[in-house]
Protein backbone atom coordinates (compact mmCIF):
# COMPACT_ATOMS: atom_id res chain seq x y z
CA UNK A 1 0.00 0.00 0.00
CA UNK A 2 1.30 3.42 -1.00
CA UNK A 3 0.59 6.30 1.39
CA UNK A 4 0.88 9.93 0.34
CA UNK A 5 0.72 13.04 2.53
CA UNK A 6 -1.17 15.77 0.64
CA UNK A 7 -0.98 19.45 1.56
CA UNK A 8 -3.40 22.21 0.47
CA UNK A 9 -2.83 25.94 1.15
CA UNK A 10 -3.91 27.63 -2.08
CA UNK A 11 -6.28 30.15 -0.48
CA UNK A 12 -7.52 30.34 3.12
CA UNK A 13 -7.91 26.70 4.12
CA UNK A 14 -4.93 24.97 5.68
CA UNK A 15 -5.47 21.29 4.94
CA UNK A 16 -3.61 18.01 4.97
CA UNK A 17 -4.60 14.40 4.37
CA UNK A 18 -3.15 10.93 4.18
CA UNK A 19 -4.41 8.97 1.16
CA UNK A 20 -3.53 5.60 -0.36
CA UNK A 21 -3.02 4.43 -3.91
CA UNK A 22 -6.48 2.86 -3.65
CA UNK A 23 -7.92 6.33 -2.92
CA UNK A 24 -8.67 5.45 0.67
CA UNK A 25 -8.57 8.40 3.07
CA UNK A 26 -6.65 7.53 6.22
CA UNK A 27 -6.85 10.99 7.79
CA UNK A 28 -8.11 14.44 6.84
CA UNK A 29 -7.83 17.81 8.58
CA UNK A 30 -9.02 21.23 7.39
CA UNK A 31 -8.45 24.44 9.34
CA UNK A 32 -10.70 27.15 7.86
CA UNK A 33 -10.22 30.90 8.09
CA UNK A 34 -13.78 31.87 7.06
CA UNK A 35 -14.64 33.54 10.36
CA UNK A 36 -11.38 35.50 10.34
CA UNK A 37 -11.94 36.96 6.85
CA UNK A 38 -15.66 37.57 7.36
CA UNK A 39 -14.97 40.98 8.88
CA UNK A 40 -13.26 42.05 5.64
CA UNK A 41 -15.92 40.67 3.32
CA UNK A 42 -13.36 38.50 1.52
CA UNK A 43 -9.99 36.78 1.80
CA UNK A 44 -7.09 39.10 2.65
CA UNK A 45 -3.98 37.46 1.11
CA UNK A 46 -1.47 38.69 3.70
CA UNK A 47 -3.68 37.57 6.58
CA UNK A 48 -4.27 34.20 4.94
CA UNK A 49 -0.57 33.46 4.49
CA UNK A 50 0.26 34.43 8.08
CA UNK A 51 -2.44 32.15 9.45
CA UNK A 52 -1.18 29.32 7.23
CA UNK A 53 2.21 29.75 8.89
CA UNK A 54 0.60 29.26 12.29
CA UNK A 55 -1.58 26.32 11.26
CA UNK A 56 0.44 24.27 8.80
CA UNK A 57 2.52 22.21 11.26
CA UNK A 58 -0.35 21.55 13.73
CA UNK A 59 -2.56 20.44 10.81
CA UNK A 60 0.10 18.06 9.48
CA UNK A 61 0.74 16.72 13.00
CA UNK A 62 -3.01 16.14 13.37
CA UNK A 63 -3.29 13.86 10.33
CA UNK A 64 -0.51 11.66 11.63
CA UNK A 65 -2.09 11.56 15.09
CA UNK A 66 -5.52 10.88 13.63
CA UNK A 67 -4.28 7.98 11.49
CA UNK A 68 -1.73 6.47 13.87
CA UNK A 69 0.74 6.43 10.99
CA UNK A 70 4.30 7.61 11.53
CA UNK A 71 5.81 10.19 9.20
CA UNK A 72 8.54 7.73 8.21
CA UNK A 73 5.90 5.31 6.88
CA UNK A 74 4.62 7.54 4.08
CA UNK A 75 5.88 7.08 0.52
CA UNK A 76 5.64 10.63 -0.86
CA UNK A 77 4.62 14.19 -0.11
CA UNK A 78 2.30 16.09 -2.46
CA UNK A 79 1.52 19.80 -2.39
CA UNK A 80 -0.70 22.14 -4.39
CA UNK A 81 1.65 24.62 -6.06
CA UNK A 82 -0.81 26.17 -8.56
CA UNK A 83 -2.95 28.23 -8.89
CA UNK A 84 -3.74 30.29 -5.79
CA UNK A 85 -2.57 33.15 -3.59
CA UNK A 86 1.22 33.49 -3.86
CA UNK A 87 1.91 33.78 -0.15
CA UNK A 88 -0.43 30.95 0.75
CA UNK A 89 1.06 28.63 -1.87
CA UNK A 90 4.58 29.29 -0.61
CA UNK A 91 3.70 28.26 2.94
CA UNK A 92 2.46 24.84 1.82
CA UNK A 93 5.31 24.43 -0.65
CA UNK A 94 7.94 25.26 1.98
CA UNK A 95 6.45 22.77 4.42
CA UNK A 96 6.31 20.05 1.75
CA UNK A 97 9.91 20.61 0.67
CA UNK A 98 11.14 20.57 4.26
CA UNK A 99 9.40 17.27 4.93
CA UNK A 100 10.67 15.79 1.67
CA UNK A 101 14.24 16.57 2.71
CA UNK A 102 13.85 15.48 6.32
CA UNK A 103 12.07 12.21 5.47
CA UNK A 104 13.94 11.57 2.19
CA UNK A 105 10.66 11.15 0.31
CA UNK A 106 9.77 12.19 -3.26
CA UNK A 107 7.91 15.45 -3.86
CA UNK A 108 4.81 15.61 -6.07
CA UNK A 109 3.20 18.78 -7.50
CA UNK A 110 -0.58 19.17 -7.51
CA UNK A 111 -2.58 21.45 -9.78
CA UNK A 112 -5.36 22.68 -7.49
CA UNK A 113 -7.92 22.96 -10.31
CA UNK A 114 -7.24 19.50 -11.64
CA UNK A 115 -7.59 18.18 -8.11
CA UNK A 116 -11.09 19.68 -7.89
CA UNK A 117 -12.11 17.58 -10.91
CA UNK A 118 -10.34 14.50 -9.55
CA UNK A 119 -12.55 14.77 -6.45
CA UNK A 120 -15.29 13.30 -8.65
CA UNK A 121 -13.28 10.08 -9.08
CA UNK A 122 -12.53 9.90 -5.36
CA UNK A 123 -16.19 10.24 -4.36
CA UNK A 124 -17.72 8.08 -7.10
CA UNK A 125 -15.12 5.28 -7.10
CA UNK A 126 -15.47 5.33 -10.90
CA UNK A 127 -13.01 6.48 -13.55
CA UNK A 128 -14.72 9.40 -15.35
CA UNK A 129 -11.87 10.16 -17.75
CA UNK A 130 -11.90 11.29 -20.51
CA UNK A 131 -14.45 13.97 -19.69
CA UNK A 132 -15.20 17.66 -19.71
CA UNK A 133 -14.35 19.29 -16.39
CA UNK A 134 -16.16 22.35 -15.04
CA UNK A 135 -14.53 24.18 -12.15
CA UNK A 136 -16.61 26.85 -10.39
CA UNK A 137 -15.30 28.63 -7.33
CA UNK A 138 -14.50 32.01 -5.83
CA UNK A 139 -11.46 32.45 -8.05
CA UNK A 140 -12.21 30.31 -11.09
CA UNK A 141 -14.92 29.51 -13.61
CA UNK A 142 -13.27 27.32 -16.22
CA UNK A 143 -14.03 24.36 -18.43
CA UNK A 144 -11.43 21.78 -19.45
CA UNK A 145 -11.06 18.84 -21.76
CA UNK A 146 -9.73 16.24 -19.32
CA UNK A 147 -7.98 13.82 -21.65
CA UNK A 148 -7.03 11.59 -18.74
CA UNK A 149 -6.32 11.98 -15.03
CA UNK A 150 -3.13 13.94 -15.73
CA UNK A 151 -3.61 15.78 -19.04
CA UNK A 152 -6.06 18.72 -18.89
CA UNK A 153 -6.62 21.19 -21.74
CA UNK A 154 -8.25 24.54 -20.92
CA UNK A 155 -11.12 25.23 -23.32
CA UNK A 156 -12.37 28.48 -21.85
CA UNK A 157 -13.21 30.42 -18.74
CA UNK A 158 -14.66 33.60 -17.34
CA UNK A 159 -13.78 36.87 -19.06
CA UNK A 160 -14.37 38.87 -15.87
CA UNK A 161 -15.58 37.74 -12.44
CA UNK A 162 -15.56 34.14 -11.34
CA UNK A 163 -19.02 32.97 -10.31
CA UNK A 164 -18.05 32.61 -6.64
CA UNK A 165 -16.67 36.14 -6.65
CA UNK A 166 -19.97 37.41 -8.08
CA UNK A 167 -21.86 35.64 -5.28
CA UNK A 168 -19.59 37.29 -2.69
CA UNK A 169 -19.99 40.77 -4.18
CA UNK A 170 -23.76 40.52 -4.56
CA UNK A 171 -24.04 39.22 -1.00
CA UNK A 172 -22.12 42.30 0.17
CA UNK A 173 -24.54 44.53 -1.75
CA UNK A 174 -27.44 42.80 0.01
CA UNK A 175 -25.85 43.08 3.47
CA UNK A 176 -25.48 39.31 3.68
CA UNK A 177 -22.49 37.74 5.48
CA UNK A 178 -19.36 36.35 3.84
CA UNK A 179 -18.94 33.88 2.23
CA UNK A 180 -21.63 34.97 -0.19
CA UNK A 181 -22.53 31.62 -1.75
CA UNK A 182 -24.06 29.98 1.33
CA UNK A 183 -25.67 33.28 2.43
CA UNK A 184 -27.43 33.84 -0.88
CA UNK A 185 -28.48 30.21 -1.13
CA UNK A 186 -30.02 30.37 2.35
CA UNK A 187 -32.10 33.50 1.76
CA UNK A 188 -32.96 32.63 -1.86
CA UNK A 189 -35.13 29.76 -0.64
CA UNK A 190 -37.55 32.39 0.70
CA UNK A 191 -37.59 34.42 -2.53
CA UNK A 192 -39.08 34.29 -6.01
CA UNK A 193 -36.37 33.37 -8.57
CA UNK A 194 -38.44 34.98 -11.33
CA UNK A 195 -39.14 38.28 -9.56
CA UNK A 196 -36.41 40.06 -11.55
CA UNK A 197 -35.20 39.23 -15.05
CA UNK A 198 -31.47 39.63 -14.58
CA UNK A 199 -29.23 39.10 -17.67
CA UNK A 200 -27.84 35.72 -18.72
CA UNK A 201 -24.60 36.85 -20.35
CA UNK A 202 -23.20 35.13 -23.47
CA UNK A 203 -25.97 32.52 -23.72
CA UNK A 204 -26.79 33.94 -27.14
CA UNK A 205 -23.24 33.15 -28.31
CA UNK A 206 -23.16 29.33 -28.44
CA UNK A 207 -19.82 29.19 -30.28
CA UNK A 208 -18.03 31.15 -27.57
CA UNK A 209 -16.56 29.08 -24.73
CA UNK A 210 -16.60 31.86 -22.16
CA UNK A 211 -18.48 32.84 -19.02
CA UNK A 212 -19.33 36.34 -17.80
CA UNK A 213 -20.84 37.46 -14.50
CA UNK A 214 -19.88 41.14 -14.34
CA UNK A 215 -23.02 42.27 -16.16
CA UNK A 216 -25.20 40.22 -13.84
CA UNK A 217 -23.49 41.72 -10.81
CA UNK A 218 -23.95 45.23 -12.24
CA UNK A 219 -27.64 44.56 -12.92
CA UNK A 220 -28.14 43.78 -9.24
CA UNK A 221 -26.41 47.02 -8.30
CA UNK A 222 -28.60 48.99 -10.72
CA UNK A 223 -31.66 47.35 -9.22
CA UNK A 224 -30.59 48.64 -5.79
CA UNK A 225 -29.29 52.15 -6.55
CA UNK A 226 -30.07 52.89 -10.21
CA UNK A 227 -27.77 53.41 -13.23
CA UNK A 228 -24.91 55.85 -12.76
CA UNK A 229 -25.56 56.38 -9.06
CA UNK A 230 -22.69 56.26 -6.59
CA UNK A 231 -24.88 55.32 -3.66
CA UNK A 232 -23.80 52.43 -1.46
CA UNK A 233 -26.02 49.48 -2.47
CA UNK A 234 -25.63 47.95 0.99
CA UNK A 235 -27.23 51.05 2.55
CA UNK A 236 -30.07 50.85 0.06
CA UNK A 237 -30.55 47.15 0.77
CA UNK A 238 -30.74 47.89 4.49
CA UNK A 239 -33.90 49.89 3.81
CA UNK A 240 -35.64 47.15 1.83
CA UNK A 241 -38.10 44.63 3.32
CA UNK A 242 -36.74 41.08 3.81
CA UNK A 243 -38.98 39.62 1.11
CA UNK A 244 -37.53 41.95 -1.53
CA UNK A 245 -33.97 41.07 -0.51
CA UNK A 246 -34.94 37.40 -0.82
CA UNK A 247 -36.42 38.01 -4.29
CA UNK A 248 -33.26 39.77 -5.49
CA UNK A 249 -31.05 37.02 -4.07
CA UNK A 250 -33.19 34.28 -5.63
CA UNK A 251 -33.32 36.02 -9.01
CA UNK A 252 -29.55 36.60 -9.01
CA UNK A 253 -28.87 32.98 -8.07
CA UNK A 254 -31.20 31.72 -10.81
CA UNK A 255 -29.47 33.86 -13.43
CA UNK A 256 -25.99 32.77 -12.33
CA UNK A 257 -27.02 29.11 -12.40
CA UNK A 258 -28.63 29.52 -15.83
CA UNK A 259 -25.36 30.95 -17.19
CA UNK A 260 -23.34 28.05 -15.79
CA UNK A 261 -25.73 25.37 -16.99
CA UNK A 262 -26.45 26.99 -20.35
CA UNK A 263 -22.84 27.58 -21.35
CA UNK A 264 -21.79 24.11 -20.16
CA UNK A 265 -24.54 22.53 -22.25
CA UNK A 266 -23.37 24.47 -25.30
CA UNK A 267 -19.87 23.06 -24.89
CA UNK A 268 -21.18 19.53 -24.27
CA UNK A 269 -23.29 19.62 -27.43
CA UNK A 270 -20.30 20.65 -29.54
CA UNK A 271 -18.09 17.98 -28.00
CA UNK A 272 -18.01 14.27 -28.66
CA UNK A 273 -17.43 13.76 -24.94
CA UNK A 274 -20.61 12.88 -23.08
CA UNK A 275 -19.26 12.88 -19.52
CA UNK A 276 -19.06 15.95 -17.29
CA UNK A 277 -17.18 16.29 -13.99
CA UNK A 278 -17.77 19.29 -11.73
CA UNK A 279 -15.79 20.58 -8.78
CA UNK A 280 -15.07 23.78 -6.85
CA UNK A 281 -16.73 25.60 -3.97
CA UNK A 282 -19.63 27.03 -5.97
CA UNK A 283 -20.56 23.49 -7.07
CA UNK A 284 -21.98 23.00 -3.56
CA UNK A 285 -24.88 25.33 -4.46
CA UNK A 286 -28.10 23.31 -4.24
CA UNK A 287 -29.93 25.13 -7.03
CA UNK A 288 -27.00 24.61 -9.39
CA UNK A 289 -26.82 20.93 -8.54
CA UNK A 290 -30.56 20.55 -9.24
CA UNK A 291 -30.47 22.30 -12.61
CA UNK A 292 -27.26 20.74 -13.92
CA UNK A 293 -28.51 17.27 -12.93
CA UNK A 294 -31.78 17.87 -14.77
CA UNK A 295 -29.97 19.16 -17.87
CA UNK A 296 -27.51 16.26 -18.00
CA UNK A 297 -30.25 13.68 -17.51
CA UNK A 298 -32.44 15.28 -20.19
CA UNK A 299 -29.58 15.19 -22.71
CA UNK A 300 -28.43 11.72 -21.67
CA UNK A 301 -25.01 12.87 -20.50
CA UNK A 302 -23.18 11.27 -17.60
CA UNK A 303 -22.59 13.57 -14.66
CA UNK A 304 -20.07 13.34 -11.84
CA UNK A 305 -20.24 16.07 -9.24
CA UNK A 306 -18.17 16.12 -6.08
CA UNK A 307 -20.07 16.03 -2.76
CA UNK A 308 -20.23 19.39 -0.94
CA UNK A 309 -17.43 18.52 1.49
CA UNK A 310 -15.08 17.86 -1.45
CA UNK A 311 -16.19 20.96 -3.37
CA UNK A 312 -14.68 23.41 -0.92
CA UNK A 313 -10.89 23.40 -0.63
CA UNK A 314 -9.53 20.28 1.04
CA UNK A 315 -6.52 17.98 0.89
CA UNK A 316 -8.42 14.78 0.07
CA UNK A 317 -8.67 15.86 -3.56
CA UNK A 318 -4.87 15.96 -3.47
CA UNK A 319 -5.14 12.20 -4.02
CA UNK A 320 -4.69 13.11 -7.68
CA UNK A 321 -1.02 12.85 -6.69
CA UNK A 322 -1.48 9.06 -6.78
CA UNK A 323 -1.69 9.27 -10.58
CA UNK A 324 1.64 11.10 -10.78
CA UNK A 325 3.24 8.75 -8.23
CA UNK A 326 2.35 5.73 -10.37
CA UNK A 327 4.10 7.31 -13.35
CA UNK A 328 7.12 8.44 -11.35
CA UNK A 329 6.40 12.12 -12.00
CA UNK A 330 8.35 13.63 -9.12
CA UNK A 331 9.68 17.17 -8.62
CA UNK A 332 13.01 18.57 -7.55
CA UNK A 333 13.41 20.88 -4.59
CA UNK A 334 13.48 23.74 -7.09
CA UNK A 335 9.72 23.37 -7.55
CA UNK A 336 8.14 26.84 -7.51
CA UNK A 337 4.67 28.23 -6.85
CA UNK A 338 2.57 29.49 -9.76
CA UNK A 339 -0.30 31.74 -8.61
CA UNK A 340 -1.85 32.06 -12.09
CA UNK A 341 -3.59 29.40 -14.17
CA UNK A 342 -1.17 27.38 -16.26
CA UNK A 343 -2.69 26.46 -19.62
Amino acid sequence: MTIILTIETTCDETAAALVTDELKVLADVVASQDKLHERYGGVVPEVASRVHLEQILPVIDSVFSQSGIKAEEIDAIAVANMPGLAGSLLVGLSAAKSLAVALEKPLIAINHLQAHIYACKISSHEDPFPCLGLIISGGHTSIYHCVNSIEFVLLGGTIDDAVGEAFDKVAAMLNLPYPGGPSIQKIAVKGNPHAYNFPRSLLNEPDRISFSFSGLKTAVRYKLVGPGKVNDPAKTAAQLPPNEIADIAASFQEAAVDILVGKTLQVMKKSEIKTLCIGGGAAANKRFREKISEAMQKNKYKLFIAPPNLCTDNAIMGAIAVERYKKGLFESLELDAFPGVIR
